[in-house]
């Protein structure tokens, strides 16, 4: 393992180290890429925090390297770990889009755990949809993340808004108006999103909402992002989303909701929220916070 790499990797399975440190060496090393700071992020999926195992399988599928696809089915097939974690590493292999791995995912389209199935059966449509599609497509915005799902061609705010929150429509349509929707990135088009969050079917669906709100980081929906995270009856998917979001709009009314939850009853919350507040101090700082090493955040989480 490159020294670079290796140091960087030994904070990251390091659980003595803060959290909010631990994190930006993750996102170091999705930074470097290969074979060893795959191997480095892999050998972390032990580790008793849900939100960093989640994190650790969001970056193999960002890294997209086929190399990370046998840690990722081994992490999705493991009914021990956190349903979070497995469906993180269903939309990574999806993220990465090699075929090798659609009857892996058809598998567990049907998995009792419906976070999970939902998942893999939006990452098989992804994959199918890119064997007929431009790989290209989603490329010319800001947003630099591989998606679970293509935007729509549509344009018009109030029809996406329709789509997003129809339940009678598959899940990969709806994504794909939701991707549609932060691509136009408005103050009308945040709210027409944010209308996704209080839909009542799934959950997994509301947690991609609240992601793609953290991508836009519009102020706008401070509001609507602030009460899901305080709604004790939401998943702890959907509000420790709904923290990270309000992290990367970083106003004093986002990091106050933050810090009321630092000490909230579900693990992932809490610590969502202080990963959440480092991400707010980065995003109001005068100058580029640095990560592990010297490499720079440049990335959301996910």
């Amino acid at each position: 393992m490159a020294p670079k790499v290796e140091a960087v990797g030994g904070v990251l399975g390091d659980p003595k180290q803060p959290l909010k440190e631990r994190f930006r060496a993750l996102f170091t090393l999705k930074g470097l890429g290969g074979e060893a700071a795959i191997a480095a992020i892999s050998q972390c999926f032990d580790d008793p925090s849900v939100l960093l195992k989640h994190e650790l399988a969001y970056c193999l599928g960002q890294m997209k390297d086929v190399r990370a696809i046998p840690k990722l089915i081994e992490v999705l097939s493991d009914v021990n770990q956190d349903p979070m974690v497995r469906h993180e590493a269903g939309e990574a292999l999806g993220a990465i889009g090699d075929p090798s791995v659609e009857d892996v995912l058809q598998k567990y389209s049907q998995d009792p755990c419906v976070d999970v199935a939902e998942t893999c059966q939006l990452a098989l449509g992804r994959i199918q949809w890119l064997k007929t599609h431009d790989t290209q497509a989603s490329s010319g915005t800001e947003f630099l993340s591989i998606d679970p799902a293509p935007p729509d061609q549509e344009t018009d705010v109030d029809k996406l808004k329709e789509r997003l929150v129809d339940e009678t429509l598959p899940l990969f349509d709806r994504y794909r108006a939701m991707f549609s929707l932060r691509n136009i990135n408005t103050d009308k088009s945040a709210r027409a999103l944010a209308a996704g969050l209080t839909c009542p079917g799934s959950a997994l669906f509301r947690h991609e909402v609240g992601y793609v709100l953290g991508q836009m980081s519009n102020a706008a929906v401070v509001e609507e992002l602030a009460a899901v995270v305080r709604n004790k009856d939401e998943s702890g998917m959907v509000r420790h989303e709904a923290a990270e979001a309000l992290g990367s709009i970083a106003t004093p009314e986002a990091e106050e909701v933050l810090r009321e939850h630092l000490g909230d009853n579900v693990r992932v919350v809490r610590e969502s929220c202080v990963v959440a507040l480092d991400m707010s101090e980065y995003e109001n700082s005068p100058s580029q916070f640095q990560f592990v090493d010297g490499v720079n955040q440049g990335n959301k989480t996910g």
